[in-house]
């Protein structure tokens, strides 16, 4: 089982305060996961700020650029590996451009570089980047993962695309690991379909361990279906973190934390239709014992890897004393 935590790249507002994290702390909140054993840190992208963040805060949120902050990040570390979670295809409409920061980064870093895709939680975000043009943001990631798999593959491409398209492109360097990691996000049906069919893992957000594996289920019989290893697929669920001493402080305090707040939010959209009554039944929220339990349970759901940790949290240093709690209390416990 791998274990990584979620870097607070892009989500003031939404699940932390406004301000929150400079990029001196996000460097070493990073420096501080490699240093307690975390696997990778994960980092979200957003590029404007959603309607009900400009409501409740005077002031606009900070939304670092995930691929640029992960050259800092990169930087300043030896072994821990980097990951989006999930890169927007769908804002970025030029994929030969992205391909090439993916690869140099990919080089740079020494081969550290996964990248986790996918459609994006809020529409406004994609129309205000492109008023008036209508796109499926599903078929694009379709699409876009196809794209970067000739990008990093062959040596001249031509794509002809419904939203892609390029004409004889050289793009060198590759990058550095022979197969980079391309995974997908979502929580739909359509997502574990195209995890399945494209990508090299499976990324599912806020899910119980009961509906997480039969989201598994279902990307390995469309990954079976489509002529791939299901076992090649590595599924790495993310999700919400608060330990506590007690089951009931750990929810009240979570329930305190803007994190709660944020996932309220996609009550209906992504997190819609997931079959629980709590937050607590989908993520890893309770005492040092319940928070072990937990992660077992998701690793008997089919879990590879505990992706991208997030941590509630309404300051930096609860942030990162929960990060030091689960390292030292919890990842030896899990089987």
């Amino acid at each position: 089982m791998k274990f990584s935590v979620g870097l607070p790249t892009g989500m003031e507002g939404l699940t932390y305060p406004v301000p929150f994290a400079t990029p001196e702390q996000i460097i070493e909140i990073a420096k501080f996961c490699e240093r307690l054993g975390y696997d990778s840190v994960w980092g979200n992208d957003h590029m404007t700020t959603q309607t009900y963040v400009r409501r409740e805060f005077p002031e606009p949120p900070n939304y670092w650029e995930i691929l640029v902050t992960y050259a800092f990040v990169c930087a300043a570390t030896t072994t821990l590996r980097v990951g989006t979670s999930m890169l927007v295809l769908p804002l970025r409409r030029d994929i030969v451009v992205t391909a090439k920061q993916i690869a140099t980064l990919d080089q740079f870093s020494n081969g550290r570089l996964e990248i986790g895709i996918g459609i994006g939680a809020y529409r406004e975000e994609f129309h205000a980047l492109h008023p008036g043009w209508e796109a499926h943001r599903g078929d694009m990631v379709t699409e876009g993962i196809q794209a970067l798999r000739m990008l990093f593959s062959e040596r001249r491409c031509t794509f002809e695309g419904k939203y892609y398209r390029f004409r004889d492109v050289e793009l060198y360097p590759k990058p550095l690991q022979q197969t980079l990691p391309l995974l997908i996000g979502g929580n739909s049906v359509a997502g574990t379909e195209r995890a399945g069919r494209y990508a090299d893992g499976y990324i599912p957000a806020c899910q119980s361990p009961k509906v997480f594996g039969e989201g598994v289920k279902r990307v390995r019989e469309a990954a079976y279906a489509a002529g791939r290893d299901p076992d090649a697929i590595e599924m790495a669920p993310q999700l919400a973190l608060y330990i506590a001493r007690t089951h009931n402080e750990a929810v009240r305090r979570f329930e305190q934390t803007q994190m709660c707040k944020h996932l309220n939010s996609l009550a209906q959209s992504t997190l819609k239709d997931q079959g629980t009554r709590s937050h607590a039944e989908s993520n890893i929220i309770g005492s040092v014992e319940e928070c072990i339990e937990r992660s077992n349970a998701y690793k008997e759901a089919g879990a590879d890897h505990l992706l991208g940790l997030f941590i509630a949290a309404n300051s930096y240093q609860e942030l990162v004393d929960q990060i030091q709690l689960y390292a030292e209390e919890v990842m030896p416990h899990v089987k």
